[in-house]
């Protein structure tokens, strides 16, 4: 088999749901004032990374159906891991009894753009399906009492498996990128809370994403006209909205769950393209273009062939 395949995806989310009009009584701010600026309605909280990837990932292998015994390993994306020694990923591969390898990627928000790339030249080199899973609970890294952050955050996980295939590769091409220059606009000091400031973050990731997107597009001989899917990071309304804009891709073609899980970090591009997976949105061929941006500052793009 020489080219690659996207067999199995899933998706877990804490039961507890914290909406905006919960947020109104500890914070000073009210439903509408949230939703115009960052178009979420409600966050889910709660799990640990662990726990939510075990099931997401439960999820997939369910979907892709493969011997456990196949596998080549396990990649998970996140930046709030359980322990600091050992990785979740080794604590999510106990769980659920799979072959091969395990280790944790963190790359902030871009984790899961940088997770499926490597797993992806994994499943090429070793000829085995390999399990990419973004997972995250910002809640624990989260002051609640911070306007400019407890109304984004949450917690939820999402993944995908790849697989060895007939068909083509399913991934067409890609740009990882990173600037430490950039490190002060988004950070969490071991032992702290996450800190933003969210203007420059807003700045910063419209242009990283709209010139990461161009570059892979171009690069891989398409247009933006022929994406049937785009999904990116799950950050903050207006941002998607304005990359659409920018990218001059209709929002209909936009993969979106943020009003209902709000921004869960490594775990919301999978969050996203799953639920899009499951509402039938994508046929066989399709383009989706998926990009990232967080804490770094980090950002990626990949340009995926739907088989």
């Amino acid at each position: 088999m020489s080219g690659t395949s996207i067999v199995g995806w899933g998706m877990s989310l804490p039961d507890k749901v914290v909406t905006n009009f919960d947020l109104e009584k500890v914070l000073d701010t009210n439903n509408d004032w949230i939703i115009e600026r960052t178009g979420i309605r409600q966050r889910h909280l709660g799990g640990s990374t662990e726990s939510l990837a075990t099931t997401a990932v439960s999820e997939a292998l369910k979907v892709a159906d493969l011997d456990l015994d196949s596998y080549g390993g396990l990649i998970l994306a996140t930046t709030t891991p359980d322990k600091t020694t050992p990785g979740t990923s080794a604590l999510i591969h106990k769980n659920l009894g799979i072959s091969g390898f395990a280790f944790d990627i963190n790359a902030a928000c871009a984790g899961f753009i940088y997770s499926f790339v490597v797993g992806h030249q994994l499943v090429k080199s070793m000829n085995k399906p390999i399990v990419i899973v973004g997972s995250d609970t910002l809640s624990r890294i989260t002051d609640m009492t911070d306007r400019s952050t407890a109304i984004l955050l949450a917690d939820g996980a999402g993944s995908l498996i790849i697989s060895p295939s007939d068909a083509d590769d399913c991934l067409l091409g890609f740009d990882l990128q990173v600037d430490g220059n950039l490190e002060e606009i988004l950070y969490c000091d071991l032992g702290g809370y996450l800190k933003m400031n969210g203007k420059e973050v807003f700045k910063r990731a419209v242009r990283a994403a709209e010139k990461s997107t161009t570059k892979v597009i171009e690069e891989s001989g398409y247009t933006m006209a022929d994406i049937k899917l785009l999904v990116p990071h799950q950050a903050n309304q207006r941002i998607m909205d304005t990359l659409c804009d920018r990218l001059k891709i209709p929002y209909e073609r936009c993969a979106s769950v943020i009003e209902e899980t709000g921004n869960t970090s490594s775990a919301s591009i999978p969050l996203a393209l799953v639920d899009a997976i499951k509402k039938n949105r994508l046929k066989a061929g399709d383009l989706v273009l998926m990009t990232g941006f967080g804490a770094g500052m980090t950002w990626g793009s990949a340009l995926l062939k739907w088989g």
